[in-house]
């Protein structure tokens, strides 16, 4: 497998992905195949879509006030995480645990870092929709079949430091199926499934950094994944709480 940083200006509100993309892709002579994945951060995806956030336009709650107390936050930022959040977990200082979208995310996967001052950055308002959109108008303007992964900054209990969360995928499956599978001992292999889509995710985000890098595309070649026509979200790829072995002992 090979991976390439796409290089790209500074995407703004409005900006068109393709051509930005196409650009990017000649400009560094990389040239697309079928079967490549084009993995995209969420943050220029909602760049695109307009997804920010003026904390000087927003009135904080009261709730907003006391959470922002609690975990020592803006209280214009708590009120937009109380907005976004489908509920409210939990936290440490300056980050609020939240369920978003099924996802146990930080601050609903609002982001202030790489956003305009006084701004935030929410997460994409429908992924999988931009992922499949995208990949039918790279093949319209290519003729190239490729696959789509829209990336975000994920967490890990216990870890220290981010990496790769797959939000979307258009074109392979996100998860690999190994129950019912033999190991090298031919013993059944019971619950293992492989997150394809995140381990893809976590090796773009490696490439695509936390900071100023300003490569938020990256080209990936070789993929060992499962191509297909479909798309995915969020739902694909996650699993009920009762199943899960975090939030089945601390909420059982």
């Amino acid at each position: 497998m090979r991976l390439y940083a796409v290089e790209t200006p500074t995407v703004k509100a409005g900006d068109n992905l393709v051509e930005m993309t196409l650009e990017s892709l000649k400009r560094q002579k990389l040239q697309l195949e079928n079967n490549d994945v084009l993995a995209f951060t969420s943050k220029i995806v909602a760049y695109a879509e307009g997804r920010l956030v003026k904390l000087e336009n927003v009135r904080p709650s009261s709730e907003a006030k006391q959470l922002a107390e609690k975990y020592s936050l803006k209280p214009e930022f708590a009120e937009v995480v109380l907005r976004e959040a489908d509920r409210i977990c939990g936290g440490v200082e300056r980050a609020v645990l939240t369920f978003k979208d099924g996802i146990l995310a930080a601050n609903a996967g609002i982001d202030s870092k790489n956003a305009p001052n006084d701004c935030v950055v929410l997460w994409p308002e429908d992924p999988p929709r931009w992922a499949k959109q995208f990949r039918e108008q790279i093949r319209t303007k290519t003729g190239m079949r490729v696959a789509v992964l829209v990336v975000d900054s994920g967490l890990v209990p216990l870890r220290i430091g981010t990496s790769g969360l797959a939000l979307a995928v258009a074109g392979f499956a996100p998860i690999k199926e190994y129950r019912g599978k033999k190991d090298l001992y031919g013993k059944p292999i019971l619950i293992t499934r492989h997150a394809v889509a995140d381990d893809l995710a976590s090796a773009a985000h490696l490439l695509m950094g936390e900071a100023a890098e300003k490569t938020p595309i990256v080209l990936i070649k070789d993929a060992p994944v499962i191509f297909d026509d479909g798309v995915y979200g969020s739902s694909d790829m996650m699993m009920p709480p009762k199943e899960c072995i975090f939030m089945s002992t601390f909420e059982g």
